[in-house]
């Protein structure tokens, strides 16, 4: 199966909001898809967002599906994994790699639920 960035968007927002968009400012369910982005505009507060604000993807431009297997190496590596592993295995640079570590190593504690919902949509997409 090839999954693509939209794919992976679908499979977030369906494990964080089971697909009824919530903006994450003040909370309505009542909102709009915007037509040419990955993105929703608020009913209430007028806000734009997309399913990654306040969670470790949030303002970074790597795409999910390489998120995905670093949260999975990550988790799963015995031992650990290096910086300049996860890099290799996934196609950035070791400074990108740093970084993706890191907000994964906090999300082990700030965002356990969400990283608990990918861990299970990623294994039955296996």
């Amino acid at each position: 199966m090839n999954i693509n960035q939209k794919d992976y968007l679908a499979h977030l927002e369906q494990i964080r909001w089971e697909r009824k968009p919530k903006c994450p400012y003040c909370e309505s369910t009542n909102s709009r898809k915007l037509k040419n982005e990955p993105r929703y505009q608020c009913n209430d507060c007028f806000t734009s967002y997309s399913v990654t604000v306040g969670t470790l993807f949030h303002k970074t431009h790597v795409d999910l599906e390489k998120w995905f297997v670093a949260i999975h190496l990550v988790l799963n590596s015995l031992g650990g994994i290096s910086v300049r592993q996860l890099a290799k295995k996934i196609g950035v640079n070791k400074n990108t790699a740093s970084y993706m570590i890191a907000r994964i190593r906090n999300a082990m504690t700030e965002e356990k639920e969400l990283l608990r919902r990918l861990v299970e949509m990623d294994e039955s997409l296996n």
